[in-house]
This record gives C-alpha cells, sequence and structure tokens, in this order.
C-alpha cells in the first residue's frame, strides 16, 4: 500500500477544532461543497491528502471533515475559507520542521513525549495536545498533534483545555 509522502500528514494532523467536539452540519449538500472548494482540491490534495484505505478519496475525506469539525467555525468561516486558514495554518505552524530541529524525525525510532511536546512548543509558540495509536506490539505511535486556532483561522492560540491523548511515555515516530 502506497500513502502520501509524510509531508502531507500533517495538515490531518493541524485541524481547526474551535474547541468543540463534533458539530452537526444542517442539509449537508455534497455538491454544493465540492463546488465551494474546487479552486483548492490540488493543493488539498498535495497538503491535506487522506490516509484512508482503501478508497483515498479525497472529496469525501475533506466533506467528513467539514461536517465533523468545520461546521463548528461556520459563524465565520464559509467551506472555502476553513479549507483555505487549514492550508495556511499547515505552513504556518510547520511542524515538520519543528519536530525535525529538534530531531525528531518519522524513521520508526522512538521519542519521549515529553520532547514533542517541547519541539512543538517551540517551533509553534504554543503547547500541543498529543494522540497516540498503538500497534500490535503495543507500542505507541504519534497519531495526530492538536493545537488550538483563534475562530478567524488565521492564528494559532494557547489551548484553553488541552487534549490529553492515549500517548505512553516513549512514542514512535513511523515512516510511511
Amino acid at each position: 500500500m502506497k500513502f502520501p509522502s509524510w509531508r502531507s500528514i500533517f495538515v490531518a494532523i493541524l485541524w481547526m477544532h474551535y474547541l468543540c467536539k463534533l458539530c452537526i452540519a444542517v442539509d449537508f449538500d455534497f455538491f454544493y461543497f465540492v463546488q465551494q472548494i474546487s479552486d483548492l482540491i490540488s493543493s488539498l490534495e498535495k497538503n491535506w491528502a487522506t490516509l484512508s484505505c482503501p478508497s483515498n478519496d479525497g472529496l469525501r475525506f475533506w466533506g467528513h471533515e467539514w461536517e465533523k469539525h468545520g461546521t463548528c467555525s461556520e459563524s465565520e468561516l464559509d467551506q472555502h475559507d476553513y479549507f483555505e486558514a487549514g492550508l495556511k495554518l499547515k505552513k504556518k505552524a510547520n511542524l515538520l520542521h519543528a519536530l525535525q530541529t529538534a530531531g525528531i524525525s518519522p524513521n520508526d525510532d522512538f521519542y519521549s513525549l515529553e520532547d514533542i511536546r517541547d519541539a512543538v512548543k517551540q517551533g509553534v509558540g504554543h503547547a500541543p495536545g498529543i494522540d497516540c495509536n498503538f500497534d500490535p506490539s503495543g507500542n505507541s505511535q504519534l497519531l495526530e498533534i492538536y493545537l488550538c486556532v483563534d475562530t478567524s483561522g488565521a492564528d494559532i492560540i494557547e489551548c484553553p483545555i488541552l487534549h490529553t491523548g492515549r500517548c505512553k511515555s516513549s512514542v514512535q515516530f513511523a515512516k510511511f
């Protein structure tokens, strides 16, 4: 199975949660949604790829992201602005650069959870929430890095409540 480059997963990590866990879209119109983001599709394919197997259907994935997370921002950002802001935030945060500057790379090595947290805080200026999944051997693997964003979608802010994930003290950063 071929995954997108590891550089592309970081937009998936940088969701604009707007301090909510689940938002419900009322009367979601998928075709309208596609029209709204049509000029962003090539950037989204490159920078916000779905890692879902087997479909890799970006449009369905982005529709899900809008329904689950984007609708929380609907009073400030429409669909186009939400995804455009996400792409800009990915570039601004540059999480991979922050991690690599601290010597943390997607190479299957294990790193201290605290080192990962400190690297992101140093690079971005705010403490992240970090979540992990577990491989069949029970090893903790880096899954998501959470950052909070202001309601305009332009600036990363300190999270009033920091997401705490299921990570052990030693976390594997898997290569793709």
